[in-house]
């Protein structure tokens, strides 16, 4: 059975949380609310919404901002702006940031009604699209990497444009967001692919042996040294030479390295004379270099001569739409490999999958979905074997929300004697908290006092709602 859609309501007056509760439960959404703006986005991954309504003036954070926030974390949440200070501007600003759409306050039911029918239609089709079939990832896949978003498409359009041009070229970009592929596509379209391609760690090589290493020594140069060996400059001659996180080299191998990149000359260890060679150099690194070299742990003429092209990779938690695509190729790889019988991904996985943090990024994102796909044994990967997958932290954060109990479902919602009922117990139930004060209650409800007035004499609520000074009196006393 599919579980109802979750709807979670952000608004710091009670009144307004409790009437869109009632309300939204007739349409089989499960409800659940928050005061504070700060307190939802903290609770968002774990809370796993459909759709939110937010109010535009909160206390902590402005609606707009929030919804901002919502959709860094999860781009396929619906959101409804809600408000009683609006203006045509607000209005097209929130649908400029994605709101599907604007409700002033206090509601027109049949409007918001009409509305949370287009949040479940819309629930609908994303559950439809949302999974990705692997066939259709593989035609967002560029040399190894897989991007639908506008961010890996400027990367691949960025690959294209350098690659035939380029002698050092600076990839950064966090642990696990493909900084090889990079280099190996920029190799691989350029006018060197038919030479070596040759990767160096520079954070796995033993300190005392990175110039022998890069530059090569002769025989009898070092203790140790029994013959004599080329460097893998020399060796990648004619080719390129990926040098991986070249923040850990040692600034004296750094000078070193300079008058390579600069000149193409190399001196073995041992030896007195200098070798040319002809090689492009691509260096990676997580670091920021700049920062490195500004305080000193870095050689700024060597971040500069190799930051003449300089390709920056963006973390998979700001390409969030990517992760879909990236799950179905993996997933298809994976199964093959094990011999499962996984065909694809549910969408409450997926969806956990598009709203998990992902420090370590794609290379974290692989390796989850490949403990997931061997702890499952179906034909789809479910939610349970994704949580199950996930670091500790990670698991306890994107767990699914406590199930909140529904309420029974309204009878008669289109009837406007219900719908005028309902805004009435809105306003009088706003005056009750003010204590008869008008301007206070419509600060409750979030609009003019011009537009309490309106309200007032549209459903023909009487001063009289307002509680009467003086001692209460009871009949039959």
């Amino acid at each position: 059975m599919t579980p109802d859609p979750i709807l979670l309501v952000i608004d710091d007056e009670p009144s307004v949380s409790a009437t869109v509760e009632r309300f939204a439960r007739g349409f089989g959404f499960t409800v659940i609310s928050r005061s504070s703006a700060r307190a939802a986005l903290a609770d968002l991954p774990r809370l796993k919404p459909d759709a939110v309504m937010v109010d535009l003036r909160l206390p902590d954070l402005n609606g707009l901002d929030v919804m901002r926030a919502i959709h860094d974390i999860d781009p396929t949440c619906q959101i409804i702006l809600m408000t009683g200070h609006g203006s045509v501007d607000t209005a097209i600003e929130a649908v400029k940031l994605g709101a599907l759409d604007y409700l002033g306050k206090p509601f027109d039911l049949q409007r918001l009604g009409g509305l949370l029918i287009g949040v479940r239609k819309g629930i609908e089709r994303r559950e439809r699209l949302l999974q990705v079939d692997a066939d259709i990832a593989s035609s967002f896949s560029f040399y190894g990497m897989i991007g639908r978003s506008p961010a890996m498409q400027e990367l691949f359009d960025a690959v294209r444009r350098f690659a035939p041009h380029v002698r050092t070229v600076l990839v950064t970009g966090e642990t696990g967001t493909g900084k090889e592929l990079v280099a190996r596509a920029l190799h691989t379209l350029g006018a060197r692919q038919h030479q070596r391609f040759v990767t160096v760690n520079c954070s796995a090589v033993v300190e005392g042996l990175f110039e022998s290493e890069l530059f090569g020594h002769q025989r009898g140069a070092f203790t140790g040294a029994t013959e004599t060996k080329v460097g893998l400059f020399e060796h990648a001659d004619k080719g390129t030479l990926f040098l991986d996180e070249i923040g850990e080299l040692p600034l004296a191998i750094q000078a070193k390295l300079l008058r390579t990149v600069e000149y193409g000359d190399v001196q073995r260890v041992g030896s007195l004379d200098a070798r040319h060679v002809d090689v492009v150099i691509i260096a990676a690194t997580n670091r920021d270099l700049r920062a490195e070299a500004a305080s000193g742990r870095f050689r700024s003429d060597l971040y500069y001569r190799l930051s003449v092209v300089e390709i920056q990779l963006v973390p998979l938690r700001e390409r969030r739409e990517d992760i879909p695509y990236l799950a179905a190729i993996f997933i298809k790889e994976i199964a093959a490999r094990l011999n499962r019988p996984l065909t694809g991904i549910t969408a409450a996985a997926e969806r956990t999958l598009v709203q998990a943090p992902w420090p370590g990024n794609v290379r974290e994102l692989r390796n989850v979905i490949e403990r997931a796909c061997l702890r499952s044994d179906g034909k789809m990967l479910g939610e349970r074997e994704v949580l199950a997958s996930m670091p500790p932290a990670a698991a306890a954060l994107m767990s699914p929300a406590a199930t909140v109990p529904a309420a029974p479902a309204l009878g008669g919602m289109w009837d406007p004697a219900y719908l005028t009922n309902a805004q009435r117990v809105q306003v009088e139930h706003a005056l009750r908290e003010a204590g008869g004060n008008k301007a206070a209650a419509a600060r409750l409800l979030g609009i003019s006092r011009r537009s309490m007035y309106r309200w007032l004499d549209r459903l023909d609520v009487a001063s009289s709602s307002a509680p009467k000074k003086g001692p209460a009196v009871q009949s039959g006393s």
